[in-house]
């Protein structure tokens, strides 16, 4: 651990340190959460996971972590540099420092347990010497792992990876260990790279400005804001307000969306900045863009597990069913939706926001863990047959690394929140809340979702009148029932509100919540016929078993390598949607299995909670088929076979791309071509370049070129198709990511009139891609 060392003892947690220009929100909030240090989770899959998150947090070593940071400040290091995004020439390093200090506050915060505010102590102690040191070679206050010359590159328009991203996270994670370890220094070093923001600002124009706002940028409205509040200097909140990204606030304040084609992750923290703007300065603008922004995507750009963006970028609503790909919803993009729902709950409190964040909590943000090791995903695939792929230790630090290690400290911090005499129970989590102000303690026992129902019990240092005001889902389609001391209570709301519950509560009240759980179906918003199934709030994923994946690695790739195994056959099911889930029933002895009866094809399936999906292949998404339409898609199937062994018959020269001495013998040549897989196969593509290949050709018959694509997974694709340095086609390819793509040209003679082979050349279209050619042949045409 080199000069660390943890005392392993747990302390009462003490309060952020007070001062004296801290500025209260502008804004009353109608309802708010409790300090994270109020609520403790108990036994269940919420509290394991975060159990695993402490063994993460705390085996990481210190000096590794801030390795780059002592080189960039000439100080001397001998630790082991970090791997990943981490590694000392990767732009963004020193990102996940910033995470880790979160991480730790949180943690601190949710247990109390002192181990982790020692660590959050001690690297701000150090970071506090790095960025004196750093000083002497940067702007006063700067603190980072790489030298501000990329800010310099940032202001010029000059490629670089995101600084203020990283600079957001770092300046976040301090203010964290203030807030929650009540760290002075820390204060102290973040308003120092405060001012140091405030002079990266201040020397430019407001033009130069917005157009450096092109480069990711993190929160820096949002941290920036908080600093305000934190000193009460209103430098800091209008520095924030420079970071205000006109070119996406403005269509969002209009109620335009102008989200299609751009990156997700990079527009969330803007406008949870937003969201804090405004309640800091009462500046309704700001709440119209969160508002707006958090309906856009909650009810038309979400998955049924509550992510968003393929491949990271937003796409058209009409297009969903064409984004199933390997590269699905960033774990990061709901982590910060979750935080924005936290915002609009505040404002407005209602069981539609947090209807959606027990999806996104539930369904993304639980199952992007690895129960057995404690590593996180970065993508979840949604693409049919696919399986996760999990982050190693010290080697992978992405950026949902990062917001992997504050998802599962900070479970406790939505189940409850109050206005002054009201608790909201939001969340159907085993928990313990106690409200010191109120003396009134509420123990929720609970084995939600296996069982549909919780157990609140109350303790009181005197009766307490208070209502409780209890979540009464959208999805309990057979009604929510409410029992007190076990005598039936009358409720007098519907789904899609909160049933309030008033009276004088004592020592020993005990309140009883069923909430019935039916299977339903959710259909694609492009594709009636593209369903997800679900229990209740949970997502089930159809088990697709583990054959292929024995020799793949599931540890170290951000994604996973579906091109490099076969896809096994993804059932469809065969009625109508509106009998599907009358045709799934449970399985007996299992917790939330079920199976298909007679339902899909070619074999029926088992369905799980997507949060029980670990090292196997799943499909969330199923396609449904009429019988007849079953019927055509078999004769389609054997049609296509027929066609592949006719041109096997006809076929005069084939490329085997999948063997390197194959397309050496055919003459491969190529400038800025790639290889890449499809369904174990490889292939080859050329970004803004191309490749080329001679095939044999007959002199005196007509000559079909056959080639097989694999389709774009979202991203267009289009090339010209040449033959002796004559364009035969030109062929455009996106989104189809599970399909293999047949093309068949017919050569005019004159291209091979008295030759016995060509030039068959694949020309990107710049700054597109060519390809991925999966095969290429010479046949004979017609058949034979």
């Amino acid at each position: 651990m080199g000069i660390f060392a943890i005392a392993v003892t747990t302390a009462s947690l003490s309060p952020g340190p007070a001062t004296a220009d801290r500025v209260a929100d502008k804004v009353a909030l109608a309802a708010r959460p409790f300090p994270l240090q109020d609520v403790r989770l108990l036994d269940g899959p919420f509290k394991q996971a975060m159990q695993l998150d402490q063994q993460y947090l705390l085996s990481l070593d210190p000096d590794r972590l801030l390795h780059n940071f002592r080189v960039n400040a000439g100080l001397p290091s001998a630790a082991k540099p970090l791997g990943g995004w981490e590694a000392p020439d990767v732009e963004l390093r020193g990102h996940v420092v910033g995470h880790y200090l979160s991480a730790l506050s949180l943690m601190y915060a949710a247990t109390g347990d002192a181990r982790f505010k020692a660590r959050a102590d001690l690297m701000v102690a150090e970071l506090a010497k790095i960025q004196d040191a750093q000083a002497k070679r940067f702007h006063a206050g700067y603190l980072s792992a790489f030298p501000e010359e990329f800010f310099d590159r940032v202001e010029a328009r000059q490629r670089v990876w995101a600084p203020y991203y990283t600079i957001h996270k770092i300046m976040a994670g301090l203010l964290d260990v203030h807030e929650l370890c009540g760290n002075a220094q820390a204060l102290d070093v973040v308003t120092k790279m405060a001012d140091w923001a405030k002079f990266r600002v201040d020397h430019i124009t407001e033009a130069q400005q917005q157009a450096a706002l092109g480069t990711e940028h993190g929160g820096m409205n949002e941290v920036l804001a908080n600093i305000y509040a934190a000193t009460g200097n209103p430098e800091y909140l209008r520095v924030a307000h420079a970071f205000d990204h006109k070119a996406i606030f403005d269509p969002l304040r209009r109620h335009e969306d102008p989200l299609n084609g751009l990156h997700a992750n990079t527009q969330f923290p803007k406008i949870i900045g937003a969201a804090r703007e405004y309640e800091l300065s009462g500046d309704t603008q700001y709440r119209d863009i969160a508002t707006f922004f958090w309906d856009r995507v909650v009810h038309h750009r979400s998955y049924v597990m509550g992510g968003n963006s393929d491949g990271e970028a937003f796409f058209p609503e009409e297009q969903f069913s064409k984004h199933l790909g390997a590269s699905g919803p960033e774990t990061c993009n709901t982590y910060n939706m979750l935080k924005l729902t936290r915002h609009i709950f505040e404002w407005s409190p209602s069981a539609d926001a947090m209807d959606f964040y027990e999806r996104g909590l539930f369904n993304h943000i639980l199952p992007s863990q690895d129960p057995e090791t404690g590593m996180v995903i970065y993508y979840c695939p949604l693409r049919p047959g696919a399986w996760k792929s999990y982050s190693t230790p010290n080697d992978s630090f992405w950026c949902c690394v990062g917001t992997g290690m504050e998802n599962h400290t900070k479970y406790g911090d939505t189940i409850y929140f109050h206005d002054d005499r009201s608790v909201f129970v939001n969340l159907f989590i085993p928990s313990e809340l106690t409200w010191k102000e109120k003396g009134l303690i509420v123990h929720q026992e609970t084995r939600f979702p296996e069982e549909d129902v919780t157990h609140l019990t109350i303790t009181a240092t005197q009766p307490a009148p208070l209502a409780l005001k209890v979540r009464y889902p959208s999805w309990a389609a057979s009604g929510m029932t409410v029992s007190i001391n076990g005598k039936p209570e009358t409720i007098g709301a519907t789904r899609g509100s909160y049933a309030t519950i008033e009276r004088q509560w004592k020592t020993g009240d005990r309140i009883d919540v069923r909430l019935p759980m039916s299977l339903h179906t959710e259909a694609m918003p492009d594709d009636p016929n593209m369903i997800a199934v679900m229990y209740g709030p949970i997502v089930l994923a159809g088990d697709l078993g583990k054959e292929g994946l024995e020799r793949i690695n599931r540890y170290g790739p951000n994604t996973p390598r579906v091109g490099f195994v076969k896809t096994p056959v993804i059932p469809v099911f065969i009625g109508d949607v509106k009998s599907v889930a009358s045709t799934i029933a449970p399985v007996s002895g299992t917790r939330l299995h079920f199976a298909t009866r007679g339902l899909a094809q070619p074999h029926d399936v088992t369905l799980v909670p997507f949060y029980q999906v670990v090292d196997q292949r799943y499909t969330v998404y199923w396609n449904v088929l009429s019988p007849a339409d079953w019927e055509k898609r078999k004769a389609d199937t054997a049609a296509a076979e027929a066609r592949r062994k006719d041109v096997d018959r006809r076929t005069l020269d084939a490329v085997n791309i999948d063997d390197a001495k194959n397309e050496q013998a055919h003459g491969y040549q190529g400038e800025g071509a790639t290889e890449g897989y499809f369904e174990g196969r490889r292939t080859r593509e050329a970004r803004g370049g191309w490749f080329s290949y001679q095939l044999k050709v007959a002199p005196d018959q007509p000559i079909t070129l056959v080639c097989a694509y694999r389709g774009s997974e979202g991203r267009r694709r289009s090339f010209d198709i040449l033959v002796d340095g004559q364009k035969i086609a030109t062929e455009t390819l996106e989104y189809h990511p599970t399909e293999q793509l047949d093309r068949e040209y017919t050569l005019p003679a004159d291209l091979t009139r008295g030759k016995d082979r060509v030039t068959v050349k694949f020309q990107a279209q710049a700054p597109s891609t060519a390809g991925a050619v999966i095969d290429v042949r010479t046949v004979t045409a017609g058949r034979q």
